[in-house]
């Protein structure tokens, strides 16, 4: 008998094995899209701890040194670092899968679509790190998103509010100048493989937007109030600027709620 889309989902999130991770979760996704997996649910554990392989050494963001794209080191240490948000990413997409149970059923199919597209970026940044000579778990790297997983395992509205449209956002806002970056510091390659994460996490906030205001209609609650209260209650220290209007607009966002993130940053700084 074939395992609930659940428990695959959580057998994915408790994997150690990188490799493993992304082979199943490609998996996971088609099963899924072809009937194969049955939409049963299961009771859900907190998971304090993914299944992480060894390296990288987790240690706080502080202790990440910055260094020049210019040299090779600090190319790769960019690159790591955008290897480590998106395999972060994958189990953020999976844990929206495996924890909120009764959503409809294009909830679950878009949350595997993130997850694959994911899989797919880190699987481009890895094989990139591979040919300058280093490889994903090489370099130091810190836990904070699957942080705001913890943080947020409560209710998938506030999930909805505060991964999508909050850290994955971020992306839309930064992704563009590091592209940029790494082009004039002639990675080419890096270059091109984050105009293709940044081009595809726009559809990704655009589904957790969607998720977000779909939620807030079921509880006939206002969605920007929910959003405000989530942001300040669990994620005030998080919220930084600039903004990429456009983009954040082309993902679903509002002009009102744009000019209060605005404000919001203005304030905290």
């Amino acid at each position: 008998m074939t395992a609930s889309l659940s428990h695959q989902a959580y057998e994915i999130l408790i994997e150690r094995s990188p490799d493993l991770v992304i082979e199943k979760t490609f998996q996971l996704h088609k099963a899924f899209q072809e009937s194969l997996v049955p939409l049963e649910e299961h009771p859900t554990v907190r998971i304090e701890s993914l299944g992480r392989p060894e390296k990288p050494i987790l240690v706080s963001p502080r202790e990440l040194k910055r260094r020049r794209l210019g040299t090779l080191e600090g190319r790769v240490a960019l690159i790591h670092s955008l290897a480590h948000i998106e395999f972060n990413a994958i189990h953020l997409a999976l844990d929206a899968v495996y924890r909120f149970h009764g959503l409809p059923i294009d909830y679950y199919e878009d949350w595997l679509s993130v997850a694959a597209e994911e899989a797919k970026h880190f699987s481009l940044l890895r094989e990139h790190l591979r040919s300058l000579g280093y490889d994903y778990g090489d370099c130091p790297a810190h836990n904070g998103l699957w942080l705001m997983a913890l943080e947020t395992d409560d209710d998938v509205m506030i999930r909805m509010a505060l991964v999508p449209r909050l850290l994955e956002a971020r992306g839309l806002d930064v992704g563009p100048k590091i592209a940029e970056d790494l082009r004039k510091a002639g990675d080419e390659k890096a270059a091109d493989i984050m105009c293709l994460i940044v081009e595809e996490e726009i559809g990704h906030v655009a589904i957790g937007n969607r998720w977000f205001h779909w939620c807030c209609e079921q509880r006939k609650l206002d969605p920007m109030s929910v959003f405000k209260e989530a942001l300040e209650d669990r994620a005030k220290d998080i919220l930084r600027g600039p903004l990429s209007h456009g983009l954040r607009r082309e993902a679903g966002f509002n002009q009102a709620e744009l000019d209060w993130l605005e404000s919001s940053i203005l304030k905290n700084n």
